[in-house]
């Protein structure tokens, strides 16, 4: 007997959902802020649910996509607000789960094997027009952690990679692939060089040098 944590909607809904979906990708969300288009846009499609597979990814990739129509981040920029999301999973469960619970009562249905279900009534308006107050709110969360908190980051882990790969340049030639390698070693190990990396992956650099290196490292990422 399965037992249904949310119900998607039933396959005769599918061609009017979804044509309603792109007809609000391409009037009504050019008029919207970029962040209540993306929630009503990509949520509204994850509780329609019309893949087998896939319907997260391309949920998520909705997101993107509106808030880059909209112009909310510069041409070429992906924003990362997948990691903020990624972060707060738990909150993202709840958020879905806040109308999918409150759905399940309405649903009338019977399994039909394989663990699945098959739906007897008519629930189309269901998916249609849903209450997108909280996902917004939880997506402008996302977002403002991203602006202030993810791209800062990132922006100077860049800056000290940058510094960190010019400076070793300047102490031992060898390929990017390489002192990518030695900053993941020494990144993995508070910025020492561990006696296995300096007896087999860097044997050749010297005491000096593999001090200098550790220096370099803990001055382009100091704070």
């Amino acid at each position: 007997m399965p037992l249904p944590e949310h119900i998607s909607a039933r396959h005769e809904d599918l061609p009017s959902l979804i044509e309603g979906l792109v007809a609000f990708d391409r009037t009504a969300a050019q008029h919207l802020d970029p962040v209540l288009a993306a929630a009503a846009l990509a949520f509204g499609l994850v509780y329609i649910h019309p893949f087998e597979d896939g319907n997260g990814r391309l949920h998520r990739y909705l997101i993107h996509h509106v808030l880059a129509e909209g112009g909310f981040n510069p041409p070429g920029m992906v924003f990362p607000v997948s990691a903020a999301i990624l972060d707060r999973i738990n909150d993202y469960r709840k958020i879905l789960e806040s109308y999918s619970a409150r759905l399940l009562p309405l649903i009338e249905w019977e399994p039909s094997g394989k663990g699945n279900v098959r739906v007897l009534n008519d629930t189309g308006d269901y998916y249609r027009f849903f209450d997108a107050t909280p996902h917004a709110e939880f997506l402008y969360e996302c977002v403002e952690r991203t602006i202030e908190v993810d791209l800062p980051a990132e922006t100077s882990f860049l800056k000290g990679y940058d510094s960190f790969r010019r400076q070793v340049e300047d102490i031992v030639d060898m390929p990017d692939s390489t002192v990518d390698l030695l900053f993941r070693f020494l990144r993995q190990n508070d910025g020492k060089l561990s006696r296995r990396a300096r007896e087999r992956e860097f044997a050749e650099l010297t005491e000096d040098e593999v001090a200098r290196i550790e220096a370099t490292y803990a001055k382009a990422f100091s704070g």
